[in-house]
């Protein structure tokens, strides 16, 4: 019986792949989204995979989800935290609801999401969450002192629970993608990108969504079940943590 796998922001960019790779791998699985239903029909209707819409900032609105989608699916044994918002501005700059929406939604969810599955696969003896960080959570970033505060507390988030769960057959990784082709990376003027991120990455280009897809797929297989509270960093070599 194939095994269900979630994952939050799975409509769009790195999430799409990770969601498209995890179906192919043989999952069942269920894409979550935030806001853009446009974009999620369009991925259901092109992928086959069942999308649910909810805030994963909210506590009630992750447990309301996750028992929609196991209602649907079945149990969640594989969940994917990969939902994630910027709202860049220098610190001196920066609103308090800047700060506190990217908290919330990169950070706060990862608690929201997996306070819902953990005690099932606990039940099950079987669990992988795998959590998608970010460069900028380990170097910093200038302007980003909320996404990368976010993305830094997603790896220690991964580090303790992977202690808590590892004796109930459960392993908690995170991956650190560094400049990946998405959309996001795509708005950046080109000659920006080309004269100044790219020269930082030492095999010369962007990394592919589905490159990232891949790593995730491997984490959440039974062949993986000797790695746990680990970053794993795919960035081309731009940084070495």
């Amino acid at each position: 019986m194939s095994r269900v796998a979630l994952v939050t922001g799975g409509t769009r960019g790195i999430g799409a792949a990770i969601a498209k790779a995890l179906k192919a791998a043989g999952y069942k699985v269920a894409a979550n989204y935030g806001g853009n239903d446009a974009a999620a029909q369009k991925f259901k209707t092109e992928t086959g995979i069942p999308v649910f819409k909810w805030d994963v900032s909210s506590f009630e609105a992750c447990e309301a989800g996750v028992k929609k989608v196991e209602a649907e699916l079945g149990a969640i044994e594989v969940l994917v935290n990969n939902a994630g918002i910027t709202r860049d501005a220098m610190l001196h700059r920066m609103k308090p609801e800047q700060w506190t929406e990217v908290i919330a939604t990169n950070l706060g969810s990862l608690f929201n999401m997996s306070r819902q599955v953990i005690e099932g696969m606990r039940t099950r003896k079987f669990g992988r969450i795998v959590n998608i960080s970010s460069i900028n959570g380990q170097k910093g970033q200038m302007g980003q002192t909320n996404y990368s505060a976010a993305k830094a507390g997603e790896l220690g988030f991964t580090k303790a629970l992977a202690q808590e769960a590892a004796r109930a057959g459960i392993t908690v990784n995170a991956i650190c993608p560094g400049y990946i082709n998405t959309e996001m990376v795509q708005a950046v003027p080109k000659d920006v990108l080309e004269k100044s991120i790219l020269p930082l990455i030492p095999i010369g280009r962007l990394g592919e969504p589905e490159e990232i897809a891949r790593c995730v797929v491997f984490l959440a297989s039974d062949e993986a079940g000797l790695i746990t509270g680990s970053t794993l960093s795919a960035n081309g070599g731009q940084y070495f943590a």
